[in-house]
């Protein structure tokens, strides 16, 4: 299946990013997909603190991210010899926050070979190219969906329940190149929907915050979630997603969800 790769933002001197097509998120029209902006909220924190590298994000979305622009604003909270910490805001053109985030960095070293746990990884050899998870949207213009590229492992389709997917996004910002945190975000962020629980058209399931925990960076750019995800009956849910690269697993994504049923 073949997507416009036209980045998710375009971006000016100021570093103010504005949204392109597939920056749009299934609400509204208005409003950014969370995904790409975490990777833009992981750039900031990756320009930022360079010596370390970047294991954690935790990003709060208390409004929702305007298409038209926003800044990122990062400032240091810990700079030690081991570990350092971030803290960013997002800021639109009112200057109205939209979400805040905290970032985690460690210092690498090398062991050689250490032990560690291993979960079988989906193949992408022979996974088929099929259509994003969400289909339906709460608007008619172009969006997440019409820039990615989707391919599904053998037993797998995008109907709601647990789901793994494989999926190739397009850079975050016009001719810059993403480093590997940054490419994961915008799957990352997809556990809400495809690991959904009934459709678009039935619930609304969004997510108020995303951490993502990288214990090694990815190194393809075709990135795989297998996400399942928790729905209570008090409109709270979980959902968690193990993330891959076509090596084997490389972290995972946490979401909070609040539940809406549509009448």
């Amino acid at each position: 299946m073949t997507r416009d790769k036209k980045a998710f933002f375009s971006i000016d001197d100021r570093e103010w990013f504005v949204g392109n097509d597939g920056a749009r998120g299934p609400w509204s029209a208005d409003a950014c997909h969370a995904g790409p902006v975490t990777g833009l909220i992981a750039r900031a924190f990756e320009r930022a603190i360079t010596d370390k590298q970047l294991v954690r994000i935790t990003a709060d979305y208390l409004r929702p991210v305007p298409m038209t622009g926003f800044r990122i604003d990062v400032e240091i909270s810990r700079s030690g010899r081991a570990a350092a910490a971030g803290r960013a805001t997002l800021i639109d053109a009112d200057g109205k926050t939209c979400a805040t985030a905290t970032s985690l960095h460690l210092v690498r070293s090398e062991f050689g070979n250490l032990p560690t746990a291993t979960i079988a990884r989906p193949s992408r050899r022979v996974a088929t190219p099929g259509t994003f998870v969400v289909e339906s949207t709460h608007h008619d213009l172009p969006f997440f969906r019409d820039c990615i590229e989707v391919a599904y492992p053998p037993g797998e389709t995008n109907a709601p329940g647990p789901t793994t997917l494989w999926m190739k996004a397009p850079p975050l910002i016009d001719r810059e190149t993403p480093s590997p945190f940054q490419s994961i975000c915008p799957l990352a962020d997809c556990g809400n929907g495809t690991s959904r629980n009934a459709e678009l058209t039935d619930a609304t399931f969004v997510n108020p915050d995303l951490t993502i925990v990288l214990h090694r960076l990815p190194e393809s750019e075709w990135l795989a979630s297998s996400a399942i995800s928790f729905w209570e009956p008090t409109g709270i849910g979980l959902s968690h997603a193990t993330l891959f690269d076509e090596i084997g697993t490389v972290g995972s994504a946490l979401q909070t969800l609040l539940i809406q049923p549509i009448d």
